[in-house]
């Protein structure tokens, strides 16, 4: 009799747990189809350049935030321990940086140009996070400790401010090219660069939002403040990070692959800041590194997390 009332407790908690799972994922689905609709919105406003098609982009945007932090905040209370324990929390933590550093800076620095490509590639890795959900389980026993707190979201937030600067080096090249292009097609003359930028001699007509985008030279200084805020945070992760490894490992680095692959993309980012203050590596060459740095980050999180053993892999 006691084991069949012990089996059926079992099947009650897992039943419990199941449903709970599908709420939260629920809130999930909702960011991931908002999130979608923000990008679309935000690539009509490329071309309409009107306050309610950026209001409806915004509000989308916001909406899908929301929808998020509902559905981590209930995994959160359900499972009793934070919701960036596996891949797909945290994951989901860096979506939800994406979207608030990208309303942050789209306030402050007016990036609202970017929306398509950072909406877009937040929302591909949020919807690629499902396939990665274990639903409710306990946190592991290297997890138990208050640095969780603080590590983790940091370094997030900082992968999360490098998608943004990905996303204007990627617009930068866009306009670079297109102003270049300009001075090609009327000679180098000011004002004849004027007329050919009002015909738009050669350049594709889905091209034509990049007349409402700011110079280039604008967009190198953008990218510059919003990867510099990248690393400040990348910089405090590392060292937190070193200082939760002393207290758990007795050491404050282990030259793990993850601690090493992040290293490396701190490096990167190091340089770049550094470079950019030369003027000859400001521009193209800057962008290149932006997006070289971004890729860096890419395999420090899912190439090291997935298919790397070692004390970060989520394999």
């Amino acid at each position: 009799m006691p084991d069949t009332l012990y089996s059926q407790y079992n099947a009650n908690v897992q039943t419990a747990m199941t449903h709970q799972t599908l709420v939260y994922m629920g809130w999930y689905e909702a960011a991931v189809a908002l999130y979608l609709v923000a990008a679309i919105v935000f690539a009509g406003y490329w071309f309409l350049r009107t306050r309610e098609v950026l209001a409806c982009a915004i509000a989308a945007t916001v909406g899908g935030l929301g929808c998020q932090i509902v559905s981590l905040s209930l995994r959160a209370a359900y499972s009793h321990h934070v919701p960036w324990n596996d891949l797909y929390g945290s994951l989901s933590v860096v979506a939800a940086w994406a979207v608030i550093l990208f309303l942050v800076f789209g306030a402050r620095l007016s990036i609202w140009y970017a929306g398509p490509l950072v909406l877009g590639v937040t929302d591909a890795l949020l919807a690629y996070a499902k396939g990665w959900n274990k639903g409710l389980e306990p946190l592991v026993p290297s997890l138990q400790s208050p640095w969780i707190f603080v590590h983790v979201p940091i370094v997030l937030a900082a992968y999360a401010a490098f998608l943004i600067g990905f996303a204007t080096s990627v617009v930068y090249l866009l306009k670079h090219w297109d102003e270049e292009r300009t001075l090609r097609v009327a000679g180098r003359s000011v004002g004849a660069a004027v007329a050919a930028e009002t015909a738009a001699l050669g350049r594709p007509a889905w091209l034509a939002w990049l007349d409402g985008v700011p110079s280039s030279a604008r967009l190198d200084v953008v990218s510059y403040r919003v990867i510099a805020v990248g690393e400040i945070l990348l910089t405090a992760g590392i060292i937190l990070g070193g200082v939760w490894a002393h207290m758990a490992w007795g050491a404050y680095w282990q030259w793990d692959p993850k601690e090493t692959a992040a290293l490396a993309s701190w490096a990167i980012y190091a340089a770049y800041l550094h470079l950019h203050t030369r003027p000859a590596w400001r521009g193209p060459r800057a962008a290149w590194f932006s997006i070289a740095g971004f890729a860096s980050i890419l395999f420090c999180y899912f190439g090291v997390n997935i298919w790397i053993s070692g004390l970060h892999s989520y394999k």
